[in-house]
């Protein structure tokens, strides 16, 4: 690159830097497009509507029909947003709680009222009309055509319906709704459409009062997929997939009351954050410059970029940003600059060898490739099944890492490298400049290895020591919040309108005294006096106190407090939905390490050090009886990401030096080596992201720091387990299960 082009470089840099700085602080127009302020925000950082629906009918529902129900709203509300949640209130009401929104009229029109849904058929079996397939009314009762088998499915045998663009064999072109069925509503759809291709009938879909469609059948679907065509736009397919997916609901509901409520956390939890992101950036940029010179420099540029350009993205694809969302932006600033250090410790190595800074750069770059490519496809195999299979909070997180991922990579890979030979060119030149490696000696982490082991697997022991303690003391094993065990809600109208600082002062302390609980959250109503609070499951005493506290210190009506029992917003689904989700990412990330290393050893090992840093991290939770909530698993999921990443670098080096061994060298000495070559890059990538986590607890409220402290011992523990752990860990397989030799 020649001196003129190089400045015209920074120069436009600068421009793009600027330009993306204004958008990410002010936005594009009126409406401040591409701003943070324009970010979607969770019902923690922000608040939402609240919906209250009731179940019609006479019987109280059974906690299964509930259960059923509620899982089958939550995924269904996740059209609006990941971040929503659905929980019951009560014996026969179920909450909705959708962040971001305001207009609960809006919101109760596309979700539409939950109903019966039917499937019936034209004629029953004796040949008489059961509905006018022309003017689509029925010729008999629900109940009628019931007793007779002419409903042929219910809503309940519908397991998913989509609205999509098709084109026929004529190049026709249209809008249709896709059906995918349960298995008993398979067979009950192949008997169906059966009888009616033989007769050249149709199935008429019966909705809330009224038939919705009629669509003719064609052929004999026996394969749980069929198709409703007809001359729909794309808003008519849109809606009757949503009333066909709200219809398979086991419970017929009805509105109750909707509400706006405020955020969890308050504001005072974005401006900390807020704060804590400045500072930890502040520190991050100054230790980069003072470690790595002008290479430090151009990857805080390109961190700086990093930050603008994913506040701007986070709002171009209308992510609901949540606090396990900033876990997920956490994580990947981390592997941002982690990307940075792999590739400085490369060109100090090179330049070690005596090559001119020109040449270190580029084989730098070259020679961390593999390491950053590999970590970051791991971790982003790790987003993708979660993206799929999670729900809920596990959706957001997913999304966050996902986009931060791709952003680190391509900042530290392209902008990084682009700045780097700018600076050179305009005669920052001098090997001094970017520093030079030195030669240290190997430290012997392998020979400690049954020191690791024993430390390792005495703190995994305690963790479910402590577990059975707490279990004998308080009936569960960990410190579980509202989110899993469920709780009660009360209802409090002031006599003034209180703010969120104002509440966490006088009223919410007094509330823990009360129940002998910290974990309290608060939910204001806006445009009313009215505060929502969810504590722990309250006995009739405990019930009690809380309305004579709220009596006596507040001049509060005692008739305008009211209880409810609520139950988790974590549904046993949605557990089994993230359970599910890890363990299908560890397959994939254990095959794609297999893949890329030849050699299944290394993604054992790299899979048992994730096991091994989550059952550190649960002993943790275990022991200090941290908060165990929806932060818990994105906690959890930041550890994982974070643990893979860092042995895949050791394990890159360790492969890179396999291919030069010689044979009077030990393997032993060989994995030492590797692991000392990349320490500096283990310790600075942690520092940095230990950083960032420790100014969210120094400046975070109460919930921010429950979230930060065991990050901050997941981080650690995730960097013990890289360097102590996996590289004997890896030996050991290797004389336990041999690599057969070919014939």
């Amino acid at each position: 690159m020649k001196k003129s082009k190089a400045i015209i470089t920074l120069v436009v840099f600068v421009l793009l830097l600027g330009c993306f700085g204004y958008t990410a602080a002010v936005g594009i127009g009126s409406d401040g497009s591409g701003s943070a302020a324009s970010i979607n925000l969770g019902l923690d950082l922000e608040g939402g509507v609240s919906i209250t629906y009731q179940a019609v009918g006479e019987e109280k529902p059974s906690s299964e029909d509930m259960a059923d129900t509620i899982y089958k709203l939550q995924r269904r509300v996740e059209g609006y947003s990941t971040e929503a949640v659905v929980y019951q209130e009560g014996e026969d009401r179920i909450n909705i709680e959708i962040p971001g929104v305001s207009d609960a009229t809006t919101i109760l029109e596309e979700l539409g009222k939950p109903g019966s849904l039917y499937f019936i058929s034209e004629t029953d079996a004796d040949g008489n009309a059961n509905y006018d397939r022309y003017y689509y009314t029925l010729n008999k009762t629900i109940d009628e055509l019931q007793a007779d088998g002419s409903v042929v499915l219910v809503g309940t045998d519908i397991k998913d319906a989509q609205a999509r663009a098709y084109t026929d064999n004529m190049q026709n072109s249209g809008f249709a709704v896709d059906l995918t069925l349960t298995e008993d509503g398979t067979q009950k759809f192949a008997e169906a459409t059966q009888s009616a291709y033989q007769k050249g009938e149709t199935i008429a879909i019966y909705y809330d009062g009224g038939i919705i469609s009629a669509p003719s059948v064609n052929a004999v679907i026996s394969n749980g997929q069929a198709q409703i065509t007809g001359n729909f736009t794309h808003e008519e397919a849109e809606q009757l997939a949503s009333t066909i997916r709200i219809g398979g609901l086991k419970l017929e509901l009805e509105e109750l009351h909707s509400k706006i409520v405020g955020a969890q956390l308050g504001e005072e939890a974005i401006a900390t954050s807020i704060k804590a992101a400045v500072v930890g950036f502040i520190i991050i940029v100054v230790f980069m410059i003072a470690i790595y010179y002008i290479a430090g420099l151009a990857s805080s540029l390109a961190l700086a970029m990093y930050v603008e350009l994913i506040i701007i993205l986070l709002d171009a694809f209308d992510i609901t940003l949540t606090l396990p969302g900033i876990a997920g932006i956490i994580l990947s600033i981390g592997m941002a600059v982690d990307a940075n250090v792999i590739i400085f410790a490369r060109i100090r190595e090179e330049l070690a060898k005596g090559k001119t800074v020109k040449s270190a750069i580029e084989i730098g770059f070259k020679k961390a490739t593999s390491a950053i490519v590999d970590g970051n496809v791991t971790t982003l195999i790790a987003a993708a099944v979660l993206g799929v299979l999670g729900s809920g909070t596990i959706k957001g997180f997913a999304a966050t890492l996902a986009l931060g991922i791709i952003l680190s990579m391509f900042t530290a890979m392209v902008v990084t490298r682009i700045l780097l030979k700018a600076f050179y060119a305009i005669g920052l030149q001098s090997p001094k400049l970017y520093g030079v490696a030195r030669e240290r000696k190997a430290i012997n982490f392998v020979g400690k290895k049954a020191i690791f082991f024993t430390a390792s697997i005495v703190a995994i022991l305690s963790g479910f020591v402590f577990m059975g303690i707490n279990k004998a003391n308080t009936g569960n094993s960990l410190n579980y919040s509202l989110e899993f065990v469920g709780g009660t809600s009360t209802d409090v109208t002031f006599n003034e309108d209180m703010s969120l600082a104002d509440l966490d002062e006088k009223v919410v302390p007094l509330i823990e005294q009360i129940i002998g609980d910290g974990n309290v959250q608060t939910q204001k109503v806006e445009g009313t006096n009215e505060v929502i609070f969810k504590t722990r499951s309250l006995d009739i005493a405990e019930r009690d106190a809380f309305k004579e506290a709220m009596v006596s210190n507040f001049a509060v009506d005692g008739d305008k407090i009211t209880t409810e029992t609520i139950s988790s917003t974590v549904s046993s689904e949605m557990k089994s939905d993230a359970i599910l989700a890890v363990a299908v990412a560890a397959v994939f990330m254990l095959i794609y390490i297999w893949f890329r290393f030849k050699d299944i050893r290394f993604g054992a090992s790299s899979v048992a050090a994730l096991l091994h840093d989550v059952l550190v991290v649960l002993a943790f939770y275990a022991i200090v009886r941290i908060s165990v909530g929806t932060t818990f698993i994105a906690c959890m999921l930041t550890i994982v990401g974070y643990s893979i990443n860092a042995t895949i670098v050791i394990f890159d080096r360790i492969r890179e030096n396999m291919q030069t061994i010689s044979k009077k060298d030990s393997l032993e000495e060989m994995v030492n080596q590797s692991i000392t070559q990349t320490l500096s890059r283990s310790i600075f990538t942690s520092l940095t992201t230990f950083i960032m986590v420790a100014t969210l607890y120094i400046y975070g409220v109460s919930s921010v720091r429950e979230f930060a402290l065991p990050l901050m011992a997941g981080i650690l523990c995730g960097t013990y387990s890289s360097v102590c752990i996996t590289g004997a860990l890896w030996l050991v397989l290797r004389k336990v299960f041999p690599q057969k030799k070919a014939a």
